[in-house]
């Protein structure tokens, strides 16, 4: 697509320039005609594709990739009580195929535990079968109500990652579940993108768990935006669906589980957190291009500045790196303004004083130039997208610093949430009175045993009935 006239949207109007970015970008096209369902561009699924190589990176250290069906039979989706209470009203169901009625009707997974474990109970036997942990990329489809966003709220979500893991005992599941933090910590760390865990309230825990824990980054309008979940599942659903194992002494004992997911909200993370009022500004890990290769041609010169370029360009990409040369016939700044739209972490610019000085000039998305020596170009990108990883991440760093506070009340809680600030107060985790936090601040309480640089477990005093109360996350979220 070409670009759409006029200058993008500031990024102080975040919602409208996170849905013009996208379009204009090519990260997604929202004109599909079924709500809340989204098409990604080739250039956004790039992204995604990097994204997820990554993750993928993580998971495989310890996890075995799999695939389930999409579709869940009824008897086996209705089987968990707690479960699909939680997600009665969003389920799609499927009733036909073709003109004839199913004898059971099928859903569309909203989750995958009532279609993986069943097949669990039938693979698992012995201790030596545990631990087991498998995990799968999937698309999945939830009847969302609320305003739909690309990214952030939908009824398809394309690129759900879910593990699902077994264990003897409960001690083991939750070192699991450490394990898993440990692992969203070193992913969205790889992406530049800080985050804040906390275990959710009870009443907001994934229906079925025992406890859970989540993930949340702070978005440039001060809203939360949860990006990854952890669930202590204990045997609730072993019970439901007999995974049973024979221990060393031959009983036969249930099963403990965990599941943990990760969806394309990383990427809308990873859009709105880095880019800026020009663009996307990708860390070189998730670029799809990591250079763009610019030839400044003028008159006699302009073969051997693009014999040059080519050279270059052959030269960077069997170092490793992602790299395309620009040769459209368009003038250099409008180049220049379409690679900086998409993010690309590093611009070359290459004409006749660049080449004869040996060198080309490097400039940096996050706005600085330097210059590189042609005779040593790997070395010297390697250097330099080192520096744009270590600015975004910095720039990310103080951003979650600046718009993370604590307020000692009520009145301090409102004047930071409207100032477009996540606050940490102090709770009793006495239902009655975080209802009284959110409904006189619009907000949500998102989570105790808060795990953030920023956040300090000091003890205290509840905002609402004065009681001693623990460090809570609250928030106002998508």
């Amino acid at each position: 697509m070409e670009d759409a006239a006029g200058a993008l949207p500031k990024k102080v109007d975040f919602s409208e320039w996170y849905n013009e970015l996208l379009w204009r970008a090519e990260i997604m096209d929202v004109r599909y005609p079924v709500k809340g369902l989204y098409v990604w561009f080739p250039y956004g699924f790039a992204i995604r594709t990097f994204v997820y190589q990554r993750l993928r990176e993580l998971l495989d250290k310890d996890h075995q990739e799999t695939l389930f069906p999409l579709l869940i039979p009824e008897q086996e989706f209705m089987k968990e009580a707690e479960h699909i209470k939680g997600f009665e009203n969003e389920v799609y169901w499927v009733t036909h195929g073709g003109t004839t009625p199913l004898d059971v009707k099928l859903a569309l997974r909203p989750t995958s535990e009532t279609a993986i474990y069943p097949m669990y109970a039938l693979w698992l036997r012995s201790h030596a079968d545990l631990p087991l942990k498998l995990y799968q990329i999937v698309n999945t489809f939830r009847y969302e109500t609320k305003q739909t966003r690309p990214l952030i709220r939908l009824r398809e979500i394309t690129s759900f990652m879910e593990s699902h893991t077994v264990h003897a005992t409960w001690e083991e599941a939750e070192q699991q579940v450490e394990s898993e933090i440990a692992l969203t910590r070193q992913f969205y760390e790889r992406l530049c993108i800080p985050i804040i865990i906390s275990r959710r309230p009870d009443w907001d825990k994934f229906p079925g768990a025992d406890y859970t824990i989540a993930i949340d980054a702070i978005m440039p309008n001060g809203k939360t935006l949860q990006i990854g979940t952890v669930h202590h599942l204990g045997v609730h659903f072993s019970k439901t669906f007999s995974i049973m194992y024979e221990d060393k002494n031959g009983e036969q004992k249930l099963a403990n589980q965990t599941c943990y997911g990760i969806s394309e909200r990383c990427i809308a993370a990873l859009i709105s957190i880095h880019g800026d009022d020009k663009g996307l500004i990708l860390p070189p890990v998730a670029a799809p291009v990591q250079a763009i290769i610019v030839p400044i041609t003028i008159g006699k010169r302009h073969e051997d500045v693009m014999a040059a370029a080519e050279h270059l360009k052959n030269d960077l990409t069997a170092a490793g790196f992602r790299v395309k040369l620009d040769t459209r016939d368009m003038r250099p700044g409008a180049k220049y303004y379409w690679w900086e739209l998409r993010g690309v972490p590093l611009r070359l610019e290459l004409g006749p004083r660049d080449l004869d000085a040996g060198n080309v000039m490097a400039v940096k998305r996050t706005g600085e130039k330097t210059s590189i020596e042609l005779a040593a170009a790997a070395d010297g990108v390697t250097r330099v997208l080192k520096e744009i990883t270590d600015t975004i991440r910095t720039a990310a760093e103080q951003h979650t610093q600046h718009n993370l506070c604590t307020a000692p009340s009520i009145d301090a809680l409102n004047g930071a949430l409207n100032d477009g600030k996540v606050a940490v107060v102090h709770w009793c985790q006495n239902k009655g009175c975080a209802e009284v936090i959110e409904e006189k601040t619009s907000s949500s309480i998102l989570g105790t045993d808060v795990r953030s640089p920023y956040v300090s477990e000091s003890e205290g005093v509840c905002v609402v009935c004065g009681k001693p109360g623990k460090a809570t996350l609250v928030g106002r979220t998508y």
